[in-house]
């Protein structure tokens, strides 16, 4: 089944810990390879990308041997500051084998919500898509206090990708994560769920269908992927949330392949 095909000169990808990281917390190497392969095709096509990606404290807990999120703060901010490293050196070594140039930008909210400052990181977004490079973007979570289990700033990455969207003015925003799309129900529970194709406005009814927090590792629920596509669809812009196991579907996505759930408003 196909639907339209997306056109989007300007894409933002956010990718998930659980497609970067196993549920026994080592890191996800075959996930990894096939995301750096499918964005620097997407830029060898003449496409502009933005990689959002979590998976810092996964990483860190990985490497400690550690099987649960810690809760406090601090550990949660020292668990970023290792992980954050040995994830990038991780995305360096791969998208590096494709030829790919890449970035890293750490954001804190408040960064964003000043006028000069705001405007600083938009002229480093610019220019680095302009010469081909792929910023890679994730919260400075060592010096965001009000981030992961606490009150929010950005509050996830969910947010954090759909504000990177709507900065960079992107046409896409393609949201990779362990599920197969936005659903009427918990998959997990009923077998009868059945998948939302397209979505062209959030309204009770779809709020409603949203479930809670997903994998240990991650922050994010369905409801602040609602908010996400909430963020577009008010832009009038695209999202597709999809499931990440295999970052390739995003070539399946673009070419208009009926995969994951499409928020975009009804074709004019």
């Amino acid at each position: 089944m196909t639907r339209q095909k997306l056109d989007a000169q300007r894409i933002v990808v956010k990718v998930g810990t659980s497609t970067l990281i196993h549920s026994n917390g080592k890191v996800n190497l075959q996930a990894i390879d096939q995301l750096c392969y499918t964005l620097t095709g997407l830029v060898n096509e003449g496409k502009q990308v933005v990689l959002v990606s979590s998976g810092a404290i996964g990483v860190g807990m990985g490497q400690l041997g550690l099987h649960a999120r810690p809760e406090a703060i601090p550990a949660q901010q020292a668990l970023a500051a290792i992980g954050q490293s040995g994830l990038m050196a991780v995305y360096q070594q791969r998208f590096a084998l494709y030829g790919q140039r890449i970035s890293q930008i750490l954001l804190t909210h408040d960064v964003l919500e000043y006028p000069t400052s705001r405007k600083n990181a938009l002229n480093t977004f610019e220019r680095l898509l302009e010469w081909g490079v792929i910023p890679i973007v994730n919260e400075n979570d060592t010096v965001a206090v009000d981030e992961m289990d606490h009150h929010t700033k950005f509050g996830d990455n969910d947010q954090l990708s759909a504000i990177v969207a709507s900065i960079v003015d992107a046409d896409l925003l393609i949201m990779l994560s362990d599920i197969d799309g936005f659903f009427d129900k918990n998959p997990r529970k009923y077998p009868d769920a059945k998948l939302f194709e397209r979505i062209t406005q959030i309204d009770e009814e779809i709020l409603e269908a949203a479930g809670g927090k997903g994998s240990k590792f991650g922050t994010g629920g369905m409801t602040t992927k609602l908010k996400a596509a909430q963020k577009m669809l008010e832009n009038d812009k695209m999202m597709v949330l999809a499931n990440g196991a295999d970052p390739a579907i995003i070539f399946d996505l673009m070419k208009g392949e009926a995969r994951g759930t499409l928020f975009a408003k009804e074709e004019k």
